[in-house]
């Protein structure tokens, strides 16, 4: 006898082996017990939810013998009928190929005869948002007005594409996705039947992979065992066998991409290629786990929302404290656009690497949302230069400590003349070429004026970039780059322009070289 595939060999026969859609078979039992029984129904739901295995119990319960419960008793001759296929009674079509007005007109011509045995007539139209519109208005008539002995299940995917002239005359139940834990629970029901030997880690792994569709998981857990005959199918079995990669390999990606290390990301990617891993499987996989760790981040005690061990749960927890939120959420959008877009891309290795590349390297990525990567990284060389310039000066003093009390005071510079500010306005451009990154950025928006008391006045177009370049910090940088390059001091005000105002009408040229100076500043990046 030839092999069956599992999700064949147990499909549901009745009621009660339906997993995960309690509410719709507690409601058609009672129906059928009551003999409530409707004339038109419509089944909507992801795929392998259980629509169609429904809807073949539904139209064995309403013509058995001998229901029990409101289920079908699967012995009676109509059930035996039915469950092998040769009853007159229950007729499938599948829409996809069956989609013309034609194939519709024969259906209405097929229910004026009653059922030869049995009480009813079930018509199983699967995937009907594939008719088209002539055919569908060819069902309206039918679907409102059948005869007592017929029932309609229509099944889809994709209720949205079904007029709602079909919508108003059925009965609609909206199949869920069924959890990992019901999920689970069924494929070690059947696992234990079938005597195999599959590791609780991985079948979990399974439950998750299918992403809420019973089908799916027994068609993974067929393809996983088949690779291993006679072997225990353990965890990492399943990983080899899907391409997928493990939650340690994203948590040491991320700490990679955290401390901004090329090498490393890049030799990450070569070891996923070399082991046959699926980068588009990698890239939503990763993006799940950058949502686990955005949880972590917002909210406490989500050992209950979170499908993680223990020990990954610490983990995440860990790395929560090593990324702020807004970075976050910019790596989730990042690499859900990733994910689309490694599904059609024909050099999927070099997309993944690019993507990676510029995360590390924010200066590459033009986008605005790129700037908090930037504004981090610099944050970063600044406290490290920072801390070594103080642990060089501490040095220093401790060697001359004890050879002179009395240190020489910094000689104090001139104040510079009106003529040098202009001199310094009209030389701006190469003078913040050597400034910090972030300041050269925000610097490219500047304009120049002369304010009172001979002080250069630098215009910023908005708040924020007037804040960031009128902090003391940023403000002493400039001097300190003037005083480099003219040998004076030179006073520094920072200003916003007020919405709506013109800079001419608002700020005093410096005697009409407004060529050289009322102008944006170009400043070239390194």
């Amino acid at each position: 006898m030839s092999y069956m595939a599992l999700y064949r060999k147990f499909r549901p026969d009745a009621f009660e082996d339906v997993k995960g859609q309690d509410a719709i078979v507690k409601t058609l039992k009672n129906q059928i017990k009551a003999e409530r029984i409707g004339h038109a129904y419509l089944f909507c739901g992801t795929r392998g939810t259980g629509k169609t295995s429904v809807a073949k119990i539904f139209a064995k319960a309403v013509n058995c013998e001998h229901p029990e419960d409101g289920s079908p008793c699967g012995s009676c001759a109509m059930c035996k009928a039915i469950a092998s296929g040769a009853s007159m009674n229950v007729i499938e079509i599948d829409a996809a190929s069956n989609n013309g007005v034609d194939n519709i007109r024969e259906i209405r011509e097929e229910v004026a005869y009653r059922p030869t045995e049995g009480r009813y007539k079930v018509y199983i139209i699967d995937e009907v948002h594939m008719l088209s519109i002539g055919a569908f208005n060819a069902l309206l008539k039918t679907l409102e007005e059948p005869p007592e002995y017929v029932i309609f299940i229509l099944a889809t995917t994709e209720a949205h594409k079904i007029p709602i002239t079909i919508l108003s005359r059925c009965q609609r139940y909206d199949f869920k996705r069924i959890t990992i834990e019901t999920i689970s629970g069924r494929l070690k029901e059947l696992i234990g039947k079938e005597q195999l030997d599959v590791e609780d880690k991985a079948v979990r792994y399974i439950a998750k992979m299918a992403d809420g569709s019973m089908r799916d998981s027994l068609s993974l857990l067929d393809q996983c065992v088949a690779f291993y005959i006679g072997e225990r199918l353990t965890y990492d079995h399943v990983l080899e066998v899907l391409g997928a990669v493990d939650t340690e390999v994203f948590s040491r990606l991320l700490r990679e991409l955290i401390s901004m290390d090329v090498h490393r990301v890049i030799g990450t990617v070569e070891e996923l290629v070399m082991q046959g891993r699926e980068l588009s499987q990698m890239a939503a996989d990763f993006t799940w786990y950058l949502r686990n760790l955005l949880l972590v981040q917002g909210l406490e005690h989500m050992e209950d929302i979170l499908d993680v061990s223990t020990e990954n749960l610490a983990q995440l927890k860990e790395e929560a404290q090593m990324i702020d939120s807004d970075t976050l959420i910019r790596y989730i959008r990042i690499f859900s656009e990733l994910t689309n877009q490694l599904k059609y891309a024909t050099q999927k290795r070099v997309l993944l690497e690019v993507t990676l590349v510029k995360l590390c390297r924010p200066a590459m990525d033009m986008n605005q949302d790129a700037l908090l990567d930037r504004i981090r990284a610099v944050e970063k060389q600044l406290e490290a230069g920072v801390s070594m310039q103080a642990a060089q000066m501490k040095e220093a003093y401790a060697g001359q400590e004890g050879a002179s009390s009395v240190t020489q005071a910094k000689p104090e510079l001139p104040k510079a003349l009106n003529e040098d500010v202009k001199a310094v306005a009209k030389d701006f451009r190469s003078i913040v070429n050597d400034a910090s990154q972030m300041l050269k950025v925000y610097l490219k928006k500047a304009r120049l004026s002369a304010g009172e008391g001979n002080r250069l006045l630098i215009v910023m177009p908005d708040e924020m970039s007037a804040g960031v370049v009128g902090s003391e910090e940023h403000k002493a940088e400039i001097a300190d780059l003037i005083r480099e390059k003219i040998g004076k001091q030179v006073d520094i005000e920072v200003r916003q322009m007020e919405e709506g105002r013109r800079f001419e009408d608002h700020f005093v040229d410096i005697e009409n070289l407004e060529s050289l100076i009322n102008m944006e500043i170009t400043v070239e990046d390194e």
